[in-house]
């Protein structure tokens, strides 16, 4: 069977490959070995964001007297839980499918193997293998949840996957690492009860953000959700048995019902047979690609978390589409660069383009301005008053390099500062930008005014 376009995975990076390839009137094969959706639909993004949408109404109704409503003492259901989670999953994963059918793409349950540069084999389950030929192909296999071999092999160690396939929570939790992925599931476990331990091997937790938005986030997970974190520090002497879970960290001995495994993803290639087609891999097993998505041989692109870049979703869904269109269209494109990073901890983080420590780092002379939520009419409404809004500039030209936020919806709001980002906004731009009254997204407003100390709803600055 011959094609125009071979797409090896339908993650959130391939099977938007196969839907823009189908829309530009190419014949399109995409071949997937497990489910539709990938990863991100079946058990990271969705499940995960799923289940700490739940965490969140519970701790809302915990606090409910603050509305003036009594409500009694809730309880938690978390088979219930998981199964409308299950359910959310389903409801996409089959959205997914009827897309595909929509659009003329003929998707190959199996292994896709490499026979030649233009020759991918698919092996059923049954074990037969069907060969397809492609002019151009798509690798987008994704990650998997690395675990090192110093991790004991037992039902009470987890990774990701697994822990969201939990029928019950465990009473106590460690959480060997301090990402955006251990910290997530952390303060969903923590937020219905859960008592979690975080221990984190780098000097403090989501290293990727600002010391000041890092302060929010572990104010909350400690103040609010009673979590321990331990960081500067490995953790050694594991040990599991049908008990538990025992460890150290520095001098903190620790025990708990569960370990659950969060340090990192690591490239899905297995079964791919690269070397067939001439593939490079760099160093650390990623695929090798250029700027366009392109690989070292002619007509195959590499996108999403298996070429070793960002390994977020919308990344993948946004090289998918620049890929295809270079193939089809022969269209030298620059993929997008400025691409938000969103972490669902509570309170929510949200970030892009430069953060004030690297500013530092590269020399670079910016300017800052910050507003908390906390003087927000809308803010205090909503019983949501955590955290605050950056945003940070270029001193000489008042041009927006980066912002981050730590608070209530920061998920949602970070995509203006997208915008703003991406389009090369002054400060002074957004500033005078009416923003809709009341409402949380005024914070990116009143921050740009306080960076030029004319906040209105702020002190002067001292």
């Amino acid at each position: 069977m011959e094609f125009d376009v071979i797409v090896i995975g339908a993650g959130p990076g391939g099977y938007p490959a196969a839907i823009r390839a189908a829309q530009l009137g190419a014949k399109t094969a995409l071949i997937e070995r497990e489910w539709l959706g990938g990863t991100c639909l079946n058990c990271g993004c969705i499940p995960t964001k799923t289940l700490i949408a739940g965490a969140e109404v519970y701790q809302k109704i915990l606090h409910a007297d603050a509305f003036g409503i009594n409500v009694g003492t809730p309880t938690i259901d978390y088979p219930a839980m998981k199964k409308r989670k299950d359910g959310v999953v389903e409801t996409l994963k089959g959205g997914i499918g009827s897309l595909l059918k929509a659009h003329g793409v003929t998707v190959f349950e199996g292994t896709g193997s490499f026979r030649d540069a233009h020759t991918v084999a698919v092996k059923a389950a049954d074990g037969s293998t069907k060969p397809i030929t492609g002019k151009n192909i798509i690798i987008a296999t994704g990650s998997t949840s690395t675990v090192p071999g110093f991790i004991p092999k037992h039902e009470r160690i987890v990774e990701s996957r697994a822990f969201l396939e939990l029928e019950q929570l465990p009473k106590s939790l460690l959480v060997l690492g301090g990402g955006y992925i251990g910290c997530e599931l952390a303060c969903m476990a923590a937020g219905l009860g859960v008592k979690v331990t975080i221990v984190e091997l780098l000097a403090d937790v989501l290293m990727l953000l600002d010391k000041d938005i890092r302060q929010v986030v572990k104010k909350n997970m400690k103040d609010a959700l009673g979590m321990t974190l331990l960081t500067g520090a490995p953790m050694a002497n594991i040990a599991a048995t049908d008990k538990g879970v025992t460890a150290i960290a520095g001098d903190q001995k620790l025990e708990a019902d569960m370990l659950l495994v969060a340090i990192g993803r690591s490239p899905v290639t297995d079964g791919l047979n690269l070397e067939a087609a001439g593939v490079k891999t760099n160093e650390r097993g990623y695929i090798a690609v250029d700027e366009l998505s392109r690989t070292n041989v002619p007509g195959i692109y590499c996108i999403g978390d298996v070429s070793g870049r960002m390994q977020l979703a919308h990344a993948a869904t946004s090289q998918a589409v620049y890929a295809v269109e270079h193939a089809l269209k022969d269209e030298e494109k620059i993929e997008e660069v400025v691409i938000p990073g969103v972490i669902f901890t509570s309170p929510e983080v949200a970030l892009v383009g430069i953060t004030e420590a690297e500013a530092q780092e590269q020399g670079l002379q910016v300017t800052t301005g910050k507003f908390y939520f906390r003087s927000m009419g809308k803010a205090l409404a909503s019983n949501e008053t955590e955290g605050f809004a950056k945003i940070i500039a270029d001193k000489e030209t008042d041009r927006i390099l980066g912002a981050q936020c730590a608070g209530p919806h920061a998920t949602d709001l970070i995509s203006e500062m997208v915008i703003a980002v991406r389009e090369e906004l002054t400060v002074e731009e957004l500033g005078r930008t009416v923003h809709a009254h009341p409402t949380f997204a005024e914070v990116w407003m009143e921050a740009a005014h306080a960076l030029h100390k004319a906040c209105i709803h702020a002190p002067p600055a001292k």
